[in-house]
């Protein structure tokens, strides 16, 4: 890869790919040169909103574009296999919107692609290099908690009031709370602590459905995880992590807090880490490295952390009955 900028082209151009490229231009070596929507006339209005990049009406035309370097995919949950392997095989390297897919069967499909084309592919875990997160890793990992025996995380939005044909309420479009929301807290607790010895997990349904409040318990050696993900309801949406000396409490939102405390013995100190942006610069960043550095995958969040991760999803699911009437 060229010292000079990296050309992106985006995919989905619904409210995540708008704070996408928000960030996107932050970054000094990054160029927003094509956006592509299934709708042309929403594709130009995306367009004239970041510097007026190329505006294509089928997905097809931007994975052909050859002035794109990477593909952020930015479409709905159950679209991310089929894109993202298609733009892949148009040698685009790919930055694929969490979750990296449906289940393990999908996100195995797209690693293959990625080796089989020699290309970058990541899925794209902004909190993960989020600089709290990446901090609470190298304090916990040194041991200033002590032993990790405890992690509480929830995320919520009230969605009810949705239309029910919408993404977060439509199981055609694999909608519900887990792969929308869930996804965060069950990060969370496999980054710090791995994959669960045994998980416990039971879900609410609407009329429609699809799973809009999902309690999950993830079982450890020594350490358990209580996580919660819901349309149901609200919450504050803080985190807390819990050794056996200390503990690290993070603000509100905490996948994409500005800071956190830390609690020692009584005493508590504050770490303010703001991000650049609204967060996505940091994993951008990330992604620039790899390419720069000739990298098929990051080492931060690697090929198999994305498999690991929707493995413990799947198993969730399986527990709780969650089902999406498209998967054979």
């Amino acid at each position: 890869m060229n010292n000079g900028k990296l050309k992106w082209g985006i995919i989905g151009l619904g409210r995540i790919a708008k704070l996408f490229a928000e960030d996107l231009s932050l970054v000094e070596d990054a160029e927003l040169v094509a956006v592509a929507s299934t709708n042309l006339e929403r594709a130009k209005s995306f367009s004239q909103k970041f510097g007026n990049p190329k505006a294509y009406g089928s997905y097809e035309e931007l994975f052909a574009d050859t002035h794109v370097d990477i593909v952020y995919v930015a479409t709905l949950h159950h679209t991310h296999c089929q894109y993202s392997i298609a733009a892949m095989n148009h040698k685009k390297h790919v930055l694929c919107e969490k979750p990296v897919a449906i289940n393990k069967k999908e996100a195995q499909q797209m690693v293959d692609a990625a080796q089989k084309n020699d290309v970058f592919f990541m899925e794209a875990f902004w909190s993960r290099f989020n600089p709290s997160i990446e901090k609470i890793n190298e304090l916990v990992s040194h041991g200033r908690i002590g032993k990790l025996r405890y992690i509480n995380a929830e995320f919520t939005f009230y969605k009810l009031d949705d239309d029910p044909k919408s993404r977060s309420l439509n199981v055609d479009l694999a909608g519900g709370s887990l792969l929308d929301m869930g996804v965060y807290p069950v990060f969370l607790s496999y980054f710090l602590l791995g994959k669960p010895k045994e998980i416990l997990a039971r879900s609410q349904f609407y009329g429609t459905g699809a799973e809009i409040q999902t309690s999950m318990i993830l079982q450890y050696k020594d350490a358990q995880a209580i996580l919660y993900s819901g349309f149901a309801n609200n919450t504050d949406m803080k985190a807390k992590i819990c050794g056996e000396v200390g503990e690290i409490f993070i603000a509100p939102i905490w996948h994409e807090t500005q800071g956190f405390h830390l609690v020692i013995d009584g005493n508590s100190e504050h770490y303010d880490l703001p991000t650049l942006g609204r967060g996505f610069t940091h994993e951008i960043g990330e992604v620039h490295h790899c390419l720069r550095n000739n990298m098929n995958e990051s080492t931060k969040w690697s090929h198999k952390n994305s498999l690991e991760l929707i493995e413990i999803i799947d198993q969730i699911r399986l527990n709780s009955g969650i089902k999406y009437p498209f998967e054979v």
